[in-house]
């Protein structure tokens, strides 16, 4: 890969309030024909091989529109972002990298390196009900955290970016329901 223009970087989930590397512009930017899902279990960061939790991942779906942020590196940190990427990212293989074109909030299109999942990999968690999330999200943990931290982080910083999601935000409010149910 060639660095010496550097490379935008497209965040929708964890990336958007933890990024983990140096970035030179970030704005808000639209994807399209992927949907933002909770769509892949966690058995690193979020929950474990006996619990596991769920995490974020682009699934393709034509028509869909996914919202979320835009980073510029420079050339000069390009590629040390994209190596850490790859580490953070490609834990498991369950993501692909696409090049994908991003609408940016200032009208630029640019081409962005986006993480999508692997409908066909083992960890792939398509078409739960919002319920079935929600159970997991609530009761899982992980490396990195309790899973419940990983939805409200995410749903706290879209809602700062201005970004309404509704599927998110409803597994907020079913998440804190059953919290005050226990």
């Amino acid at each position: 890969m060639h660095y010496e223009k550097g490379i935008w970087i497209f965040g929708y989930g964890s990336l958007i309030w933890n990024p983990g590397f140096e970035y030179s512009a970030k704005q808000n930017a639209v994807l399209t024909g992927f949907k933002r899902a909770f769509c892949l279990w966690s058995v690193h960061y979020r929950g474990d091989e006996q619990q596991p939790g769920l995490v974020l991942g682009l699934d393709p779906m034509e028509g869909a529109v996914c919202e979320g942020v835009a980073y510029y590196v420079a050339a000069n940190e390009a590629k040390k972002a994209h190596l850490y990427l790859r580490d953070r990212e490609l834990i498991s293989y369950a993501y692909h990298e696409h090049f994908e074109p991003l609408l940016l909030a200032d009208g630029q299109t640019v081409t962005a390196l986006c993480y999508v999942v692997d409908p066909a990999h083992s960890q792939y968690a398509g078409g739960l009900s919002l319920d079935a999330q929600a159970q997991v999200i609530g009761a899982a943990k992980g490396s990195a955290g309790p899973n419940l931290e990983y939805l409200l982080n995410t749903a706290q910083h879209l809602a700062a970016l201005g970004i309404k999601d509704e599927e998110i935000e409803a597994l907020v409010f079913s998440c804190s329901a059953a919290s005050i149910v226990e």
